[in-house]
């Protein structure tokens, strides 16, 4: 028999278990077990206070300098440090998390979004994929006496009458390839075309290529975010992904949101220089996709090349596509707020700069309105909201928060300016989802003390998005905080007169990895409430304006980063999402980038674009006087209106 490699850990006196993998320390144990064990230092084994009592079993580790010799003797450890090697029972003394009255703390059971499940079968049509650029191979009688016609018009007569594929050849360098092409395998060649979105259209001949070449068809999909570029590179005759990629938007050193990139793109040469870093990002992760692609075995040992990528679907908000487009922002971030254009012409991928071949097609997603742009609705596409019968709300969740309405009857839109405390952005001591930063957090009600947790278990450095939103929702949920976002006067050490009005100490600086103490004030939860205020306020609004309410949704879609970690019984908490059945709540993951590679695999998606964004009203907040007086009133936890919140009400007794 082999050694046992899962174990069960159970804690006392709460007598819950759980079953974890060898090695497994006992502090993530009991956060599986959903029991709170102080830990401010997020078990970087700083703070020393998350020590435990091994009653039964033995751990590997745990030792401390922290824990006396005499106490290590009755089998005190260090949760973060003791590891799980057999079946052990662990008793948490009341110093690192108990109640008065033997039962463990609980550490609330996070309530995520489920998965959007795309089901693949859906974008096939008959016979397979429908991709915006098509292979066909093509037998074509040579020349003789009594047949004299032209190569290109034997060729154009050839693809109607085998293919029923009606085609226009607009290009000189197509006819300079066309004959040695036809002649090389005796008139058996392989003719790239791409497929018009107007079926009364005829297809555009991109390339010839002698013989029989149709397995090599690629395609790649980009979402140029503000923050981040993502990119994926997709074999467009089986529908596999052969590689992924991302990277972050260099035009972030010229301002992290878009009204930034905007005032720079106006300075003398500024709009030549956020073209070119965009596209020195997308060719290097051109060139980082193609090198780690891994052969399969359809397309043998021999690697992807750039000429053999015939199509670039790309998708992002409206400034980051002018930007890339090279097309004059600047009336974007003025009223009336208006955009060169939402709707974008197909071009070659050379035109933008992009490292490929002279007949890689391009197409971008058309966009709404200066607000709400082509990432929106990729993201719609990618919901199927725009062909469902259920009413659905879309958001995606960033710095400006993009909310649609509606199902496949009607469509409504906005965008609502929300900050950018969710990425980190406007907080003391906010960060991006780096190693360090607190995600999550409970609160022992009778001592206040803390239980951080860290991406990748490190000392905290910081605060991120999904942490800011459990502090917050935590902090007043045990009477903290009051309605108003201000801290009770407790007479606690942990909350303490700082810079920024009152503060709740996360960690103290010998506990963290930061040259500082980690606090949350009350100008942080402040912008806090703010973001979380335009984003429900926007909600509410659009609401409004089509004359429903929030017991009419029957289906709410989370897109974006920072969706798949919304904790929902926390959103709904602080009055960030409205308060509905979880079980109605879906995350999409990156819309933007699902919608783009949707649109390189079927054709019907691009055809279906054009639709959803005619039927898509578009409201400007700022212009639809309801807006103000719905934000004001979200300026509070949850909202002025408790009967929107009732369980919120109930849970926190106000």
């Amino acid at each position: 028999m082999g050694e046992r490699q899962v174990y069960t850990v159970t804690f006392l006196p709460a007598g819950r278990t759980c079953r974890v993998q060898a090695g497994t320390e006992l502090l993530k144990a009991a956060r599986k077990a959903g029991l709170h064990v102080n830990a401010s230092c997020g078990g970087a084994g700083v703070c020393g206070k998350c020590q435990v009592i091994i009653e039964k079993g033995s751990v590997r580790g745990g030792k401390s300098e922290k824990i006396p010799a005499a106490f290590s003797a009755q089998g005190y450890r260090q949760a973060c440090r003791a590891q799980v090697c057999e079946d052990v029972v662990v008793r948490i003394p009341e110093a690192s998390g108990q109640r008065q009255g033997g039962l463990g703390t609980a550490l609330p059971q996070r309530n995520h979004a489920r998965q959007h499940v795309f089901d693949m079968d859906e974008l096939k049509q008959e016979g397979g994929w429908s991709p915006s650029v098509e292979k066909v191979c093509i037998e074509l009688a040579p020349p003789a006496g009594h047949d004299n016609r032209a190569d290109a018009g034997r060729l154009l007569q050839g693809l109607a009458a085998q293919y029923n594929r009606r085609c226009e050849l607009k290009s000189l360098a197509f006819l300079q390839k066309l004959g040695k092409a036809l002649r090389q395998e005796d008139f058996q060649a392989t003719a790239t075309l791409e497929v018009p979105v107007n079926l009364a259209a005829r297809y555009r001949l991109l390339d010839i290529q002698p013989g029989y070449q149709c397995h090599r068809n690629f395609g790649l999909a980009f979402d140029i975010g503000t923050t981040t570029i993502y990119g994926v590179l997709i074999d467009l005759e089986t529908g596999r992904f052969l590689a992924e990629a991302s990277c972050y938007n260099p035009q972030m050193s010229y301002g992290e949101d878009v009204i930034s990139r905007i005032i720079c793109a106006e300075k003398p040469d500024g709009l030549d220089l956020m073209q070119r870093l965009v596209n020195e990002a997308m060719n290097q992760l051109i060139t980082e996709m193609l090198d780690k692609a891994s052969p399969s075995e359809r397309i043998g040992q021999q690697p992807v090349t750039r000429d053999e990528i015939n199509s670039v679907s790309i998708a992002g908000n409206t400034t980051m596509t002018h930007l890339l487009l090279r097309l004059d922002p600047s009336s974007i971030r003025r009223s009336p707020y208006v955009p060169t254009t939402t709707f974008f012409p197909s071009f070659r991928a050379r035109e933008v700069g992009l490292n490929l071949s002279d007949t890689c097609a391009s197409l971008v997603y058309p966009a709404i309105s200066s607000y709400v742009g082509g990432d929106i609705v990729a993201g719609v596409m990618a919901s199927g909201m725009y062909s469902s019968e259920q009413l659905t709300l879309f958001i995606d969740v960033g710095t400006n928060a993009e909310i649609v309405i509606g199902n496949r009857d009607w469509l409504a839109c906005a965008a609502c300016s929300a900050g950018p405390a969710f990425e980190g952005g406007g907080i003391t001591h906010g960060i991006r989802a780096v190693e360090g930063a607190i995600s999550d957090f409970s609160l022992n009600p009778e001592t206040l003390e803390p239980m951080n947790v860290t991406e990748g278990d490190k000392a905290p450095i910081g605060i991120c998005g999904s942490g800011l939103l459990i502090i917050v929702a935590t902090l007043f949920e045990h009477g903290i905080l009051n309605q108003s976002g201000k801290f009770h006067p407790l007479g606690h050490p942990r909350i303490r007169e700082g810079k920024s009005g009152h503060e709740y100490v996360l960690a103290w600086k010998d506990e963290c990895a930061a040259a500082h103490d980690i606090v949350i004030n009350e100008v942080d939860i402040e912008n806090f409430i703010r973001a979380k205020g335009a984003i429900f306020a926007g909600i509410t609004t659009v609401l409004q304006q089509v004359g429903l309410q929030v017991s009419d949704l029957e289906q709410i879609i989370l897109a974006g980063g920072f969706g798949s970690y919304i904790d929902l019984d926390s959103a709904m908490t602080v009055g960030l999402l409205p308060e509905v059945d979880p079980e109605m709540i879906l995350y999409l993951g990156n819309g933007s980038l699902t919608g783009s590679w949707m649109c390189e695999l079927s054709n019907h998606i691009r055809r279906d674009v054009v639709e959803v964004v005619r039927k898509m009203t578009s409201f400007e907040l700022s212009e639809v006087p309801g807006f103000k007086d719905q934000y004001m009133a979200s300026m509070f936890l949850p909202h002025t209106d408790l009967s929107l919140f009732p369980g919120a009400a109930v849970r926190n007794n106000v």
